[in-house]
C-alpha cells in the first residue's frame, strides 16, 4: 500500500480560547487524487484550509505526516510543497499578475514557465499588466488560479475556487482540477455540488468541525451528498 501524501491525526483548531472550530479531525490524502470538502456554512472547511496554509497557529494534533514523516505545517519544507488559492484574497494589491507570478516562482525556487495557455483558458489576456487592486474579484481569483496551476505544487489547496468566475472560466477550471492528478493532489472546498461531483475522487462532508461522512469514488452523487447535507440541517 502506498504511503499517503498527507496524514492528519485528531486535529483541533480554534480562533479564540474556548471556541473550537475543528475537533478530532482526521484524514489521509493520497498522492495524485482530487478531494472535495463540502458542508454548510460554519462547518470548518475554510478553517481547515487555513490551518494547512499556516495561517492559524492555534491548533493541536496527535501527529501530522508528509510522506510518512512527521512535520510541522509552518515549516519551510511543507510550505514549498503546497500553494493555496483563497476564496477572497486582497493581498499584493500593488503587484501586477506578471510581477506576482515572478515573485511566487522565485519564492518556490522554480523556473518561470510559459503560462499563455492558462491565461487564454481563463480569459485573462487583457489583465496581465493591471494592478491587483484594480482587478475585479473574479479576475483576482483568475490571477491566483493561473499561478497555482502553473506552479504545480505537490498539494494544491483551493477554497471555493468557483466563486467569482464566469461560466467559461468555471468550465476550464473543472478541467484543470480533474487533470491535476498528473502533477499532484488537490484538496478543495466548495458549496457548489457540480464542482464536487464533476472533479472529486473522494468527498468529505463536514459538520461542526468534523468529517461526518466520506464518499468514495463510485459513490459520489449529487443526490447522496445533498441527502447528507439535508441530514445535517435537520439535526
Amino acid at each position: 500500500m502506498n504511503t499517503p501524501l498527507l496524514t492528519i491525526n485528531n486535529l483541533s483548531a480554534w480562533y479564540s480560547s474556548g471556541k473550537i472550530v475543528l475537533q478530532t479531525f482526521s484524514l489521509e490524502l493520497a498522492e495524485h487524487e482530487v478531494v472535495g470538502l463540502i458542508g454548510l456554512n460554519g462547518a470548518g472547511k475554510t478553517t481547515f484550509l487555513k490551518v494547512l496554509s499556516g495561517l492559524i497557529p492555534t491548533y493541536r494534533s496527535n501527529g501530522i505526516q508528509l510522506h510518512g514523516s512527521t512535520m510541522k505545517l509552518r515549516k519551510r519544507d511543507f510550505k514549498l510543497c503546497r500553494y493555496t488559492v483563497f476564496a477572497e484574497d486582497n493581498s499584493f494589491q500593488y503587484f501586477t499578475f506578471q510581477e506576482y507570478l515572478s515573485y511566487v516562482f522565485s519564492a518556490y525556487k522554480k523556473k518561470l514557465p510559459d503560462v499563455s495557455e492558462l491565461i487564454q483558458g481563463f480569459h485573462f489576456e487583457d489583465y496581465t499588466d493591471v494592478l491587483f487592486k484594480d482587478l475585479s474579484t473574479g479576475n483576482r481569483k483568475k490571477a491566483f488560479l493561473i499561478t497555482a496551476f502553473a506552479l504545480k505544487p505537490e498539494l494544491l489547496l483551493l477554497d471555493e475556487p468557483v466563486n467569482g468566475l464566469d461560466f467559461e472560466s468555471t468550465e476550464y477550471l473543472y478541467r484543470q482540477i480533474a487533470g491535476y492528478k498528473e502533477y499532484g493532489t488537490v484538496l478543495f472546498s466548495s458549496h457548489i455540488l457540480e464542482s464536487i461531483t464533476l472533479t472529486s475522487d473522494r468527498v468529505f462532508v463536514l459538520e461542526n468541525g468534523q468529517i461526518r461522512q466520506t464518499f468514495e469514488s463510485g459513490q459520489i452523487s449529487a443526490a447522496g451528498i445533498r441527502e447528507a447535507l439535508r441530514y445535517e440541517n435537520d439535526i
